[in-house]
């Protein structure tokens, strides 16, 4: 396999090494400052370079991925979008598991005691290394990822994995889970790996993109975004452009598929109700409070193409477009969950959902169920497809004064959805991001299980 560029990697394998040995000496500190740790501790567990620094050595020789290499600068935040910029990144979203990584080496309350720790980080590359499995020369043996990361855990310091079953355990899957959630006994081999149907790691809390409905161990956690401010200042500033933005369309979609020639389905709907919709119609609003004509809006409906990935790692191409539109359609594609999501609550514009799993059944940490008629809209699929239901009817038919209401409430949404830049200042961390919300979801569902005696049967 070919290599990344030397240039590239060397800092960035010399701060990591110098931060894991610096976290493994670290000084008990229980008795010093208990009350800010309490419950809180965790231990990283220093696992072979074989489950995570090794597999970014070889990021250009992924099999179908393309080179990976661009990505890492700045701790998996990939290059900036602009010389000049201060919080905008080509960040690609399979970064996930080295931003943790990251994010964790400034975490807190970590301890090198591992008895100590309330729980156990796991610093694997599930994702980089499902590649490998997915596309690459073992894909006969996709069943077999985790095992020797099961293997060593049993080996080395084996009272850490078995003193809780490995309940206190948790990893991150830059992946959605289908990716991880192929039978055992699949023969031939289905799509994914088996790491997830391992029952060695039945009791790991596995952080993922994506979630299934029924696993309890698996919670999702936002995609990363573009955007990672530094500071306070710079993370309000944004925040402030998004609110007084001018919203010229009253929705706006960016994504690909929808062929004409497709068989029905959301996305095809969504292009053709776009194309057949009249800009310019009559710029009023009705006395009633409700949206008539355009409704003060320059065009109905706006597309960004984003076929074969040319908006993934440019956020430039879709952030204006979405400041500029009131609603941003956020349908599913090969899984329910979208990226897109996330970037359109960076710029303030009210996200529109056509299936549950998309985001309601998904991000209950960071997004709270019962707070989704707030800050998003909802249309069933199935109405769009098969009922001609009009994705335009419903929007111009909410009230202004709601969509004001809903607006405010996503720009509220910022700061848990983002994940902020390592060594940010101290005023921004007094802001919980999407790294803070889902280390305290850890800790709670590991606490619910472990320290009040919920163990569940292996």
């Amino acid at each position: 396999m070919a290599s990344c560029n030397s240039t590239l990697l060397i800092p960035f394998f010399f701060f990591f090494f110098f931060a894991l040995a610096a976290s493994e000496s670290l000084i008990d500190q229980s008795d010093s400052n208990p009350t800010d740790c309490a419950d809180r501790w965790i231990h990283i567990r220093r696992l072979p370079s074989t489950f995570n620094l090794d597999l970014l050595s070889n990021c250009s020789g992924y099999p179908l991925f393309g080179d990976l290499c661009p990505f890492l600068p700045n701790h998996g935040l990939g290059h900036k979008t602009h010389n000049r910029s201060q919080s905008w990144y080509r960040t690609d979203s399979l970064m996930m598991e080295l931003i943790f990584h990251r994010r964790m080496l400034e975490y807190p309350c970590l301890t090198s005691d591992p008895r100590q720790a309330d729980a156990v980080y796991l610093p694997y590359y599930a994702g980089i290394d499902a590649m490998r499995y997915l596309y690459g020369p073992e894909v006969n043996s996709s069943a077999d990822q985790g095992l020797q990361l099961y293997q060593f855990l049993q080996e080395d310091l084996p009272e850490v994995w078995s003193r809780n079953s490995g309940h206190d355990h948790f990893m991150v899957l830059a992946r959605p889970a289908w990716d991880f959630s192929q039978p055992l006994d699949s023969d031939p081999p289905t799509w994914g790996t088996s790491l997830l149907e391992l029952p060695h790691f039945f009791n790991v809390t596995a952080l993922t993109v994506e979630a299934r409905a029924w696993p309890w161990q698996e919670h999702a956690v936002p995609y990363p975004t573009s955007f990672h401010p530094p500071n306070l200042s710079l993370l309000e500033s944004w925040m402030q452009r998004a609110r007084r933005s001018k919203r010229t369309s009253l929705m706006m979609f960016a994504g690909g598929g929808g062929s004409p020639t497709s068989s029905p389905n959301i996305r095809r709907s969504i292009r053709s109700e776009c194309e057949n919709s009249t800009s310019n119609v009559t710029n009023n609003v009705h006395g009633n409070g409700f949206y008539g004509g355009a409704g003060g809006y320059s065009k109905l409906c706006d597309i960004v193409d984003c076929s074969n990935g040319i908006c993934e790692h440019n956020p430039i191409r879709f952030m204006k477009p979405m400041l500029q539109a009131s609603f941003c359609l956020q349908p599913p594609g090969d899984t329910p969950t979208r990226r897109s999501m996330f970037d359109s609550i960076l710029a303030g514009c009210i996200p529109v959902f056509f299936e549950e799993l998309s985001a309601r059944a998904q991000y209950g940490w960071h997004l709270p169920e019962d707070q989704y008629p707030k800050f998003a809209v909802y249309i069933p699929k199935e109405d769009v497809v098969f009922k001609d239901t009009r994705i335009l009817d419903v929007l111009r038919n909410i009230p202004r004064a709601r969509v004001r209401r809903m607006r405010e409430k996503v720009l509220g949404l910022i700061p848990r959805i983002m994940y902020r830049k390592h060594g940010s200042s101290i005023g921004l961390r007094a802001k919980k991001d999407a790294f803070d919300i889902a280390i305290e979801g850890v800790l709670q569902k590991v606490m619910s299980r472990v320290h009040r005696g919920q163990i569940f049967v292996q």
